[in-house]
């Protein structure tokens, strides 16, 4: 009931500030202030207002958030101790597929496209070698430059 009259009073407040506003030809900022000062009594009259006030005295509902708490808290702990041991869910994901895909031998970066060719440059044409030694190297680089920043 206290709940109600309250929300009454602040909308009657914002439809007399909306009015003033309205008066001094700001009526785009007079609107605005209507719209809002509307929203306690919309509350009121669907019964949300009379639903928190319930709910915000029932010490059950408390000991509900004291549970979500202690669980944010937990999965936060969680994450922490995650990121202090080194490993993150995209390397231990990598590890998992790099477990399962049994297409890609050991030693290799990539899928071999080829079933009968021989794995290596040792395949590959004495013109070609030099042109692809040189994105191996880039490669390289760029992997040095990942483990650095732990990536």
């Amino acid at each position: 009931m206290l709940a109600e009259t309250i929300c009454s009073a602040v909308s009657a407040a914002g439809v007399g500030i909306a009015a003033v506003t309205a008066y001094r030809k700001r009526f785009l900022t007079a609107t605005r202030i209507a719209a809002y000062s509307l929203i306690p009594v919309g509350l009121v009259l669907t019964g949300v207002v009379e639903w928190v006030a319930g709910i915000a005295f029932k010490p059950s509902v408390w000991a509900g958030f004291g549970v979500l708490g202690l669980s944010w808290l937990l999965f936060m702990t969680t994450r922490a101790v995650e990121r202090r041991s080194g490993t993150t869910r995209a390397e231990r994901k990598a590890a998992r597929a790099a477990g399962r895909n049994e297409a890609v031998a050991p030693a290799a970066s990539a899928p071999s496209l080829c079933a009968g060719a021989a794995p290596g440059p040792a395949a590959a044409k004495p013109g070609k070698k030099r042109e692809a030694a040189a994105p191996a190297d880039d490669f390289s680089d760029i992997e040095a430059i990942l483990k650095k920043h732990g990536i």
